[in-house]
């Protein structure tokens, strides 16, 4: 297994002899207006992309989309996918995903299976009270194979009742995590804190974990070099891994 962080939730996965472009957002630097009622009212996303466009999606066999907020899935990427790609979403993303002329989208309501590759759909919370509510629903998943590693891609969310769930029945040995510590100028976090990636560590001792969703859009607060003092300071560095944009780690 592969993964490699595009940008921000954006990820390649090589898993079970496929590829999986995970969460296409492909705008340009500075092409869309920054998050609303938020500290840092900067325009989105906040870097280029690490290669062009056509290099992200060449030869990729899928695209599994947790959610469809603009930062995770993007009208760019709307454009430049192609039409007849299978497409795996949370059941309430299908027919935004339909009207964006993708002829081959499969809700996971519990499971799926596609290529020999079984996929779980997780719960989450993005964020807490009525912010979170607002944020509307957000999936995870589980991706299991023969001769791979169980990996967990935990989606838009914090450290929850939910995701404390996934890690207990799942046991994934990879983990992927959103954080960025996403906030508006009210509430609390609505994507894993520093502190979040720590537990969740915690709930999964063996798994190695790769955090994603940080330095690229206005509202991620928490930078890499805070959450790698952070994870030194737990003696956690060895096994949580922050890559930079165009990273790809071999498991």
């Amino acid at each position: 297994m592969e993964i490699q962080l595009v940008r921000h939730a954006t990820l390649r996965v090589t898993y079970a002899n496929r590829t999986l472009l995970v969460d296409p957002m492909l705008s340009r630097a500075g092409e869309l207006p920054a998050t609303p009622d938020t500290p840092n009212q900067r325009p989105n996303p906040l870097v280029d992309l690490p290669v062009t466009a056509e290099r992200v999606i060449a030869g990729i066999d899928a695209v599994l989309v947790t959610h469809t907020h603009r930062d995770h899935f993007d009208q760019a990427a709307a454009e430049a996918l192609p039409k007849e790609i299978p497409v795996f979403c949370q059941p309430q993303d299908r027919d935004r995903l339909a009207a964006c002329g993708f002829s081959n989208v499969t809700p996971v309501a519990d499971e799926s299976v596609w290529e020999g590759m079984r996929l779980v759909r997780t719960g989450g919370r993005h964020g807490t009270g009525d912010i979170g509510a607002k944020m509307g629903p957000v999936s995870g998943f589980v991706l299991r194979a023969e001769g791979e590693p169980c990996l967990y891609l935990a989606g838009d969310t914090i450290w929850c009742e939910e995701v404390e769930r996934a890690a207990a029945v799942h046991r994934p040995e990879v983990a992927v995590v959103f954080a960025g510590a996403a906030q508006f100028v009210t509430g609390d976090p609505i994507t894993m804190t520093a502190e979040d990636v720590v537990r969740l560590a915690a709930a999964c001792p063996s798994a190695r974990i790769v955090v994603a969703h940080m330095e690229a859009w206005n509202h991620c607060l928490l930078s890499r070099a805070e959450l790698r003092a952070h994870l030194r300071e737990r003696k956690l560095d060895g096994r949580v891994l922050v890559p930079e944009d165009g990273e790809a780690i071999r498991f």
